[in-house]
């Protein structure tokens, strides 16, 4: 019997654990934490979106540097399988809106409690809390801890997660016990998170949601980032909600590299510039006795119209007959094209995944084993692979954590 050691007892590292179990392997499962799957807990918000019901080649185009690496891994382990390995652990599903999967209870623990309640079964797991690693055994097969002592195996799975949600675990120990075994590591940033703004954020903005809006972000040249429609946020510092988080997936690096873009808020993309200059004219001709600071609720919820006010340059007690081209095609602008200066995004604290990681050329998409070290797996966020939102970096989680416990557990013992 094999004996594998498993670095990290989050998605990745439990759903390892558990193809090793299977396969026969004796298995150790060291977590640094005083409980494991911290971060798995709070997922979606304590909802864990668990994944998503998208056809594969779909599903690979939300996964980036390269979706297409994942195919072999997702041929062991793709959502139906996922899916089928929770409801026979009693674990009811259910989708929701954009083919998005949770535990029907809405609690992120039920996911948790059947990983953990599998592992605590198996009589060949045994899960060690409180062991903080540091470093590398000499044959990277086995990990030395701070407490002094040493943990051997035939096979080592690194799954320590990246470094979002740095109060779970998430310190990036694995990028330094790869690069300790000759890894190239791509540097690090926050992605799946808000971005801050240059121009300061009102006290009325603040919180307010915008829905049924376009989003694009582009470089001051124009050349545009990104693109999408649907639910943001203003934060004391800039934006948030759903389409910003999909942005910063795309814009995130730049950002931390010192460049400065341009968001572009599109407040009401149903209408092209010609309709909405048509519907402009016409309230504007029948409305013509109001002021326009008071008008302004026409086209705007009240959060917005000081921002308008500000950025228009319209006389705030001036009559809408009284408006002249000019003035009218600012109010056009404005209502399709508000303009924010993005230089920075949240920290780690607040994003949902680290973007970067240990580069995949080196390791087999079929096994996650190391190229460079036979028996050195890998799985999880550690690995350079991140997504969208939506449940597909959990499946990417539990899908690396399957091929590489099921691949580590058949490597023969050694002497």
């Amino acid at each position: 019997m094999s004996k594998v050691v498993i670095v990290g007892a989050g998605a990745a590292g439990m759903m390892a654990a558990i193809a090793a179990a299977e396969q026969g392997a004796e298995v150790v499962l060291l977590e640094k934490m005083d409980q494991p799957g911290r971060k798995l807990r709070i997922t979606g918000k304590g909802r864990c979106n668990l994944t998503n019901t998208a056809p594969l080649k779909e599903f690979l185009t939300h996964i980036g540097p390269d979706g297409r690496w994942m195919r072999n891994c997702f041929a062991q382990m793709f959502n139906t399988q996922l899916m089928d390995f929770f409801e026979q652990h009693n674990v009811p599903l259910v989708e929701e809106r954009g083919s998005r999967i949770y535990p029907k209870s809405g609690k992120s623990l039920d996911i948790f409690l059947a990983l953990i309640n599998d592992l605590e079964e198996r009589p060949n797991v045994e899960i060690r809390k409180n062991c903080a690693v540091k470093s590398l055994t000499e044959d990277r097969h086995g990990v030395r801890l701070q407490d002094g002592t040493t943990v051997r195996g035939d096979a080592l799975i690194i799954a320590t997660g990246g470094l979002s949600y740095p109060t779970t675990g998430s310190t990036g120990i694995g990028y330094r016990l790869a690069e300790e075994a000759g890894h190239k590591v791509i540097p690090q940033v926050p992605s799946l998170v808000s971005l801050s703004c240059e121009e300061p954020i009102s006290q009325e903005l603040e919180g307010f949601v915008l829905k049924n809006v376009a989003l694009s972000i582009t470089r001051p040249d124009g050349k545009k980032l990104y693109d999408n429609f649907g639910e943001m946020t203003f934060t004391h510092n800039g934006i948030d909600g759903p389409i910003v988080l999909s942005a910063s997936r795309q814009v995130s690096r730049l950002l931390h590299n010192g460049e400065k873009l341009i968001a572009h808020i599109d407040l009401k993309p149903a209408l092209d510039r010609e309709k909405l200059d048509h519907r402009l004219i016409a309230d504007l001709d029948s409305n013509g006795t109001r002021l326009f600071n008071d008008a302004l609720r026409l086209w705007l919820p009240m959060e917005l119209v000081q921002l308008a006010l500000n950025r228009c340059h319209i006389e705030y007690y001036k009559r809408l007959h009284q408006i002249n081209a000019a003035e009218r095609k600012r109010l056009l602008n404005f209502l399709k094209d508000v303009q924010f200066t993005l230089n920075g995004t949240g920290d780690y604290n607040t994003a949902v995944v680290t973007q970067g990681g240990i580069e995949t050329k080196e390791i087999n998409p079929k096994t996650m084993e190391s190229k460079l070290i036979p028996g050195l797996y890998f799985a999880g966020e550690v690995l350079n692979l991140d997504a969208d939102t939506g449940g597909y970096n959990l499946q990417i989680a539990f899908s690396t954590g399957y091929a590489a416990g099921k691949a580590a557990a058949q490597r023969q013992p050694t002497e």
